[in-house]
């Protein structure tokens, strides 16, 4: 049943106020009832006139009758506190999985009117106030956290507000279309190593086993005789071994497949850590991105760096 409601009640609040970037507030999007203090405001309205009525004590009508008025009044100014504001969506932040999504909204008015104690924030994430006094608008940073990777939405904003006297409480609950692209949290699964080219590019890379010959190096006793080069020193030329090795690859690559055994999440993570740990060695050697469908060139670069992130978030 509760299920069941909350889908009719979703429903009528996206026909009543659908997704915009911008909501000018009035009677149509505003929402007013009374507040918890209210309703013990009015019980206690009903005991005084009971008692008044009871005992015929005008004083205790009059009093009663007094109450009431200002309840009444309370409703127009607690309307007018939010009616004639314009909330507007400004942009949202990246970040990684398990921090707080970061959301800009502007909240205007038109006339001079002053706007006092309104509340906003999202139902999962970071309350702030609104004060709207000598200035025309106010930018706020709200926050949510964010758990999963990819885009968020953070669903609809709550303003409230039940200035000036607590007994009505007025609010609304605008869609501000906004997403936030949640990057994989990075996880450390280990170093990652330069991958070993066959191309004779980049540095070289002293290796036993290998079968390019790169040079000469001085004896060192323990070796296999088969590495002496005899030419060498049946010219006279001393004792020494030849020398056999790979190349460093010039630029290094983030691949899905370089783990193997791990979860869908868990290589995100770790291709997600190594992207920030390349980024930071990137002056001495470029880095790429393969996944499955998806390849990026090695280059570096802040540019870079935010699609290769993207292309986690997205995966």
């Amino acid at each position: 049943m509760k299920a069941f409601i909350d889908r009719r009640f979703k429903f009528w609040m996206a026909r009543r106020l659908p997704p915009a970037r911008a909501y000018y507030l009035n009677q149509r999007r505003l929402f007013i009832f009374p507040s918890r203090q209210g309703f013990g405001f009015l019980f206690l309205c009903c005991l005084i006139w009971l008692l008044g009525t009871n005992y015929e004590n005008n004083l205790a009508l009059a009093m009663c009758y007094f109450l009431v008025s200002l309840f009444i009044l309370s409703i127009h100014h607690t309307f007018n506190n939010m009616s004639g504001l314009t909330v507007t969506a400004v942009s949202a932040g990246t970040c990684f999985s398990g921090e707080n999504a970061e959301f800009d909204v502007v909240i205007s008015r038109r006339g001079k009117r002053a706007y006092e104690n309104i509340q906003l924030g999202w139902r999962e994430g970071s309350t702030e106030t609104l004060n709207l006094r000598s200035e025309a608008e106010q930018r706020l940073k709200l926050f949510v956290p964010a758990t999963q990777r990819g885009w968020y939405n953070p669903g609809r904003l709550l303003l409230e507000t039940v200035y000036p006297l607590g007994l009505i409480r007025c609010w609304t609950w605008l869609d501000l279309d906004l997403q936030a692209l949640v990057y994989p949290e990075p996880i450390s699964r280990g170093s990652l190593h330069s991958v070993a080219s066959s191309s004779k590019q980049g540095a070289t890379l002293s290796k036993d086993g290998s079968e390019d010959f790169i040079g000469f190096k001085q004896y060192q006793p323990g070796y296999s005789l088969r590495h002496v080069a005899w030419k060498q020193y049946a010219r006279g030329q001393g004792l020494h071994l030849k020398d056999y090795g790979d190349y460093h690859s010039p630029s290094q690559w983030l691949d899905w497949d370089s783990l193997p055994g791990l979860g869908k999440e868990a290589r995100l993570s770790a291709l997600c850590f190594w992207a920030l740990a390349s980024e930071r060695d990137a002056a001495s050697q470029q880095y790429g991105l393969r996944l499955p469908g998806v390849e990026i060139a090695p280059s570096c670069g802040r540019s870079h760096q935010q699609a290769i992130l993207k292309a986690l978030a997205l995966c």
